[in-house]
């Protein structure tokens, strides 16, 4: 991988974790404790709120995963192993890596 593609990466995988923290800013508030007064909030009202925040916290899991695996890539890019694949060792072509930044196979080994 030349010089400028490594930092193309380091953009782009820089770039995604920053959208990350700002759907993890944005999604603070649908994580919040669901309070328990009866009268202020109907049942199904509640049930609807709670369902929320279980989604809002399934979401946070993805994004604390993605975040996770684009903090790999940023090593494999500083070891100069990020482009090939993790099973067979051949290139992972740019493309694939731009449509998806934590890619580890190329597509025989994902697929097969």
């Amino acid at each position: 991988m030349t010089p400028l593609e490594i930092n193309e990466f380091q953009a782009l995988i820089h770039a995604r974790l920053q959208e990350l923290q700002d759907e993890n800013a944005l999604g603070k508030e649908g994580q919040a404790i669901v309070t328990l007064d009866q009268q202020s909030v109907g049942r199904l009202s509640r049930m609807d709120a709670l369902q929320n925040q279980a989604m809002a916290n399934a979401q946070r899991t993805r994004r604390d995963q993605e975040e996770h695996l684009l903090h790999q890539a940023l090593a494999r890019l500083q070891e100069d192993d990020y482009g090939y694949c993790e099973d067979c060792g051949d290139d992972i072509p740019t493309a694939r890596l731009k449509l998806n930044l934590i890619a580890t196979r190329c597509i025989s080994c994902a697929s097969g």
